[in-house]
């Protein structure tokens, strides 16, 4: 992946706050669920600490939860609704979860097979590569406020990898990633932070 000449470019990236069905873990594509009280709650704390970075650009999901985070958040800026920051279309397994799924597919993965009236990994990988290239021609510190699994393969993809290894990649509710630049050796793109949870943050953010 390369950025501007000058590759400061830095993607923090906002997995939503909890959801009905990230709390039973069943998969939520393009169902547009709301936060619950307690992900309202992640969002408001996350944004404590998002409000001191000098964001150039704000990006999210067109997905009410992402929506409602970025929101619920408190940045300055006012968020530009990118399609391609969306969830991983579930197709036939929205709203099942992985057990269940396997029940009668027990070696199916969702980023090697995809999803039956869905998206497939190939879709998933291009789209991504899309966002990617698109936010690389922008300047500053950009804020993506996009999905769980969606959000791993921006990793992969980020660092190169086949979408097939964004299974490694997962996030928590309300969590914050950067996706930056080595300093030292500034075309490589590096995962600077994976993961930070809202209730992990520093207490003065």
């Amino acid at each position: 992946m390369t950025a501007n000449a000058s590759n400061s470019l830095r993607l923090y990236l906002v997995r939503h706050g909890e959801t009905e069905w990230s709390l039973s873990g069943q998969h939520t594509g393009r169902a547009d669920l709301p936060l619950t009280q307690h992900g309202e709650d992640e969002a408001r704390e996350l944004g404590r600490y998002l409000r001191e970075i000098p964001f150039a650009h704000v990006l999210t999901s067109p997905l009410k939860r992402a929506r409602q985070t970025c929101e619920l958040a408190g940045l300055d800026l006012t968020p530009e609704i990118a399609p391609d920051l969306a969830e991983w279309d579930d197709g036939d397994y929205e709203g099942q979860r992985s057990v269940d799924i396997r029940s009668s597919r027990p070696d199916w993965d969702v980023y090697r097979d995809g999803c039956p009236q869905g998206e497939m990994p190939a879709q998933v990988s291009d789209r991504a590569d899309r966002l990617l290239a698109r936010v690389c021609a922008l300047t500053g510190t950009i804020a993506l406020f996009s999905h769980g699994q969606f959000g791993g393969v921006l990793a992969a993809r980020w660092i190169g990898l086949a979408v097939t290894e964004a299974r490694h990649f997962t996030l928590g509710t309300a969590s914050l990633s950067l996706f930056a630049f080595d300093s030292h050796h500034p075309d490589v793109p590096v995962i600077a932070l994976w993961n930070l949870v809202a209730r992990d943050m520093p207490a003065h953010a």
